[in-house]
């Protein structure tokens, strides 16, 4: 139907409705047939001309009356009354009294009928019109703004093919109560049961403002059931407008890591990175890609994206071109290898960086136990480069990306990076240029992570393989890493090592338990089983030394190392002689050096 039809239509009813509710009136009052005299006559014209003018005062005829609700109903009171009101005064004026009960009853009628005629509408439209037959129960977890915006959305949006049947809350004075005629059963607790006694398919989460830890706590519960379990979009994007029932997102793990993210020192940040020269090594890799795209909201004069597979730069570059490219940024891709050291000069050289972020490095465990000559080239060889490079040409800030299997390393890949730290320590000491290392944990999602492994052994129907029942891990987010680095750049006055307090360790058979249901499955369907610890891995790893601890946080819940013991001669010795030494050797070599198990007479000690 066109607007002009539409027009039209709604006239046609509101003048049918307006002439028989005043004649009708007449009757109602004086019980007469007799309805048609001149003063019933003249309230006639004058409240249906005063209502159709009033009615495109308040846009009454351009409502979408299927949405119709408290303020349309209040438009039409508004036209209503105001109608009514003028046809007082022109009694008053032509007649010379007023007939008050024939008005009551004509803005009762009037009310009843205009307003009545549009919500029945809605009201077949919602029932008949847009009936689905097999809507999805829902369980509405949250029952206040967010939460009743999502059972109004959902009972009129049938691409959702999702019905509100109750709602969950922890608030006890809304138990027993009936909220847009969904019953409120209880709290958290009720979850399971309210599942099972009233046939719930599907679970949305509904409180845009819920913490990790509360999220977590929510999801065990869902987790018991057999219900899809979703999640509202982020607080601003209610405040924006931008919910509806499109918008639910299935909870990710990342939801569930049960630790606020790190806040940002936005000023300290910009003056490290904004209109300045900045490179990031690895910059395809899953870390030095989330930098690059962290570092590209602070306006850099040039970012230059260095890497050794073409293909993973080239991606990077034409994602960050896409992304920012309102901003005058540049971005300068470079393939070149860490363990060419001219090469290394030649870009530092050339760009004059004046921040750089070492992201690049081997960082998975088994294939480093079986090639530990790789790791000794790319992990130390490789950060040395880097590091010389910078120093030579007066790099401000030189921030490395650690790991927390740096901490008593078990393996070759943990063992690199410790060496590599310390080397980063003692260039610190002899630089001008500050060099910082930076601890964290596994990154979700990264291409070591075990995230996609479980994934995709759960694609093909499992089972999952967990390494062993009792194996823990710190985990964080990639763009919380990104940012954490970005953070220690700015934090850096040279030497430190920067440690994230990464909250509770997750164990492995959780994070496995807790993808299974993420991806509608059952424990039972896909199946876990425990394969063993693979070579150089632990049940736990660490964050700090006992003798690195440094209780007093540096920035909120960033924590930094008193101090670490620097064995500059054997390191030297050991990449000068790698070469000629087996797996079995290297690997010796990288472990006790790395373990602190050599003569005390060779340690130079740097003070953080």
């Amino acid at each position: 139907m066109t607007y002009r039809q539409r027009l039209s239509l709604f006239i046609f009813i509101d003048s049918c409705i307006v002439i028989s509710a005043i004649f009708f009136s007449r009757f109602l009052v004086d019980g007469t047939i007799h309805v048609f005299t001149f003063p019933v006559v003249l309230s006639a014209i004058v409240i249906l001309l005063s209502h159709h003018f009033l009615s495109f005062h308040f846009h009454l005829y351009k409502k979408a009356w299927e949405y119709a609700s408290i303020g349309e109903l209040i438009s039409i009171l508004k036209a209503v009354t105001i109608s009514i009101f003028i046809a007082a005064v022109v009694q008053q004026i032509i007649v010379q009294s007023i007939q008050f009960r024939l008005l009551t009853i004509t803005w009762l009628l009037n009310m009843s009928f205009i307003g009545g005629s549009r919500f029945c509408w809605r009201m077949f439209r919602d029932s008949y019109l847009n009936k689905v037959e097999y809507k999805q129960r829902t369980l509405i977890v949250g029952a206040g703004s967010a939460g009743m915006m999502v059972a109004r959305q959902l009972n009129k949006a049938n691409e959702a093919n999702l019905l509100p049947v109750a709602f969950i809350d922890d608030d006890y004075k809304k138990h027993r109560l009936d909220i847009l005629g969904l019953p409120v059963i209880g709290g958290i607790d009720k979850i399971e049961a309210t599942v099972r006694e009233l046939g719930i398919n599907n679970i949305v989460i509904a409180i845009p403002s819920l913490g990790k830890k509360d999220l977590n706590k929510i999801f065990l519960e869902c987790a018991k059931t057999k219900a899809k379990t979703q999640i509202l979009p982020m607080l601003e994007d209610l405040v924006t407008g931008k919910v509806s029932v499109k918008q639910f997102r299935d909870v990710q793990v990342e939801d569930l890591l049960g630790r606020e993210p790190v806040e940002l020192d936005i000023n300290s940040i910009s003056e490290n990175i904004t209109g300045k020269v900045v490179l990031v090594t690895g910059a395809g890799g899953s870390i030095g890609s989330e930098i690059c795209r962290q570092v590209s909201k602070f306006d850099p004069k040039q970012l230059v994206l260095l890497g050794h597979g073409e293909n993973s730069i080239y991606l990077i570059e034409m994602e960050l071109k896409e992304t920012f490219k309102n901003k005058s940024t540049e971005f300068i891709p470079v393939i070149a290898d860490l363990q060419d050291e001219r090469k290394m000069m030649q870009v530092m050289s050339t760009y004059q960086p004046d921040t750089v972020y070492h992201a690049g490095a081997h960082k998975h465990v088994p294939l480093m136990e079986a090639n530990p000559e790789e790791a000794v080239k790319n992990n130390l060889i490789g950060t040395l480069n880097a590091a010389k490079a910078a120093s030579w040409n007066g790099v401000n800030t030189f921030v490395m990306v650690s790991t927390d299997k740096a901490v008593n390393p078990t393996s070759v890949m943990g063992a690199t990076k410790r060496l590599a730290e310390m080397m980063i320590q003692y260039m610190d000491s002899e630089s001008n240029t500050k060099f910082v290392a930076v601890r964290f944990g596994n990154v979700l999602g990264s291409r070591g992570s075990v995230i996609p492994l479980f994934k995709r052994q759960i694609e093909k129907g499992g089972p999952v393989t967990v390494t062993h029942p009792d194996m823990v891990r710190y985990f964080m987010t990639i763009p919380e890493a990104a940012r954490l680095v970005l953070q220690a750049g700015a934090l850096a006055k040279g030497g430190e090592i920067f440690v994230l307090d990464m909250g509770e360790p997750v164990k492995i058979v959780d994070l496995a338990r807790n993808l299974i249901k993420l991806s509608g499955n059952s424990i039972e369907e896909i199946g876990i089983e425990f394969s063993g610890v693979r070579p150089g891995e632990k049940l736990f790893e660490e964050l700090l030394k006992a003798e690195e601890v440094h209780e007093q946080q540096i920035y909120p819940k960033i924590y930094i190392g008193r101090k670490s013991e620097i064995y500059l001669k054997e390191i030297e010795d050991l990449l000068s002689t790698f070469p000629n030494l087996d797996k079995g050797e290297i690997r010796e070599k990288l472990l006790n050096l790395a373990n602190n198990k050599v003569g005390p007479q060779t340690k130079l000690t740097v003070t953080v």
